[in-house]
């Protein structure tokens, strides 16, 4: 069975926060999310402040974080999203695949990081493992 289409454990819904600064990059994950029967996206911010007011109050299972955005940036988002709801998994999603970057990621506090280029051939499986605490399955 392809991982990506494997039903969550215990049947619960994965409750997921998309934040980027492209209304196009969010909508495009909200469909392709929506079409999931175990994922519902719970909210949309285009950038790093709306994401950790909004993870405040919604409480995802999982946020999709990317990297570059104005002001707060994904990384320095994910940081200060960790004070506010520490049991949101918060995967970075970049067009920026390379060393530096993963690190600083991982150093903020992500459980997972998806190239944007890699996107449709792991994002599902990412998000279903981060969501169950098990982002490097």
């Amino acid at each position: 069975m392809d991982v990506s289409q494997a039903p969550a454990v215990g049947n619960k819904t994965i409750r997921v926060l998309i934040v980027d600064d492209q209304p196009a990059v969010r909508r495009g994950l909200k469909i392709r999310l929506s079409l999931e029967p175990d994922v519902e996206v719970i909210g949309e911010a285009g950038d790093g402040a709306e994401a950790i007011s909004l993870a405040g109050s919604l409480r995802p299972d999982v946020v999709l974080m990317d990297v570059r955005m104005p002001g707060i940036d994904g990384i320095e988002a994910t940081a200060a999203l960790r004070a506010v709801s520490r049991e949101s998994a918060v995967v970075i999603l970049s067009l920026y695949d390379d060393a530096k970057t993963r690190t600083r990621a991982k150093e903020a506090g992500a459980v997972a990081f998806v190239a944007k280029h890699r996107m449709e051939e792991e994002l599902l499986a990412v998000v279903r493992r981060a969501a169950f605490g098990r982002p490097e399955d």
